[in-house]
């Protein structure tokens, strides 16, 4: 596992380059930071039940997700602000992404156009939040679909977002710093959504909206509650992302670890099933996908990664966790990550 100081340190040598209302932004989440800070440390408390006896272990992480294969469950998770982090943002990310062998998300709030993240070669999902004016909303997803995204995420945690950063929302940046968003929409477009005032939230007929205008598979992200996974999936979704929004959603919600075996028995093999929102180690992976996760996105750690040096530290960041993942896997006793038991981990 992980070392405590090893983030600690990504985290410090990242603000180091970044302006104090950036790194504000970036750390920031919903009510006080004490609230994320146990979601991490209930990652951290997990313990498992070693196999033994089972005979030869195949320590291969390549797996497919929704039919892509990748070389590792670690993904990266779709973040805004990218380029506050390192002018080429997505790119830099993406050429990551791609020398690993992995998938990445890209935010609907990125300000690198589509073409260049796809450029860098690596399978890329586009996560949409719905704008106040659906037209918009349909334009920038086939575009996305145009320049090659596998798959739509749909976020549907953030119809009153809370976020404990006062006076460092990015539309109160420094002039400038407010068009590094939604770079994909034309200047008309922007216009519209001005104009257009808060948008609507998010139902279940957007799932299937969505996967009409796409045609491509729709993943929620957002779910903690087994109900909500059971109707998100009945409405078409392909896959869940088990996810607090990193913290940012709500002080007092449960944590993405403890929604997990929840959601994924109510799924039941009709969808795969994800989680963010705290993946700081290869032990912390192991223990999702032993809980029944199909992949881990990864979210702050590549965020702070990419301030503190790029796509070079991207792919050093993300490797460190397929090695500890790895070395998790082979302790563990299990024969290979398609056969890890539930049992593995000892659950409160």
């Amino acid at each position: 596992m992980t070392e405590p100081s090893y983030f600690a340190d990504l985290q410090h040598r990242a603000e180091a380059h970044l302006p104090w209302y950036v790194a504000e932004y970036f750390a920031a989440t919903a009510g006080s930071r004490e609230g994320r800070d146990a979601a991490l440390a209930e990652w951290d408390a997990l313990r498992f039940r070693p196999l033994a006896l089972r005979g030869a272990q195949d320590l291969s992480l390549a797996t497919s997700i929704l039919g892509t294969e990748v070389t590792t469950p670690l993904l990266i998770a779709p973040m805004a602000q990218q380029v506050a982090a390192h002018p080429r943002g997505e790119q830099e990310t993406a050429e990551a992404a791609g020398r690993i062998g992995t998938l990445l998300g890209v935010s609907t709030n990125t300000a690198v156009p589509f073409a260049d993240i796809a450029a860098a070669g690596a399978p890329w999902w586009f996560q949409v939040y719905l704008l106040a004016d659906r037209g918009v909303t349909e334009a920038l997803v086939r575009r996305a679909v145009d320049a090659g995204a596998g798959a739509i995420i749909l976020t549907i945690d953030t119809t009153a977002l809370l976020v404990s950063a006062p006076g460092v929302e990015p539309t109160e940046w420094p002039e400038g710093r407010a068009r590094e968003r939604l770079s994909n929409l034309t200047d008309a477009e922007l216009r519209v959504l001005l104009e257009a005032g808060p948008p609507a939230p998010p139902t279940l007929d957007d799932i299937r909206w969505l996967a009409a205008i796409s045609g491509l598979p729709i993943v929620v992200k957002g779910v903690l509650r087994g109900d909500d996974a059971a109707a998100v999936v009945e409405a078409g979704a392909a896959g869940v992302i088990v996810s607090t929004h990193g913290g940012r959603r709500m002080p007092q919600s449960v944590s993405a670890l403890a929604a997990l075996p929840e959601v994924v028995a109510a799924v039941d093999g009709a969808a795969e099933v994800y989680v963010d929102s705290g993946i700081r180690s290869g032990a912390h992976a192991l223990a999702a996908l032993a809980l029944g996760a199909r992949a881990v996105f990864v979210g702050r750690p590549v965020m702070y990664a990419l301030a503190a040096g790029g796509a070079a530290e991207v792919e050093a960041t993300l490797r460190r966790l397929d090695g500890e993942l790895r070395l998790a896997l082979q302790q563990s006793g299990a024969t290979s990550l398609a056969a890890l038991p539930r049992d593995l981990v000892a659950l409160p």
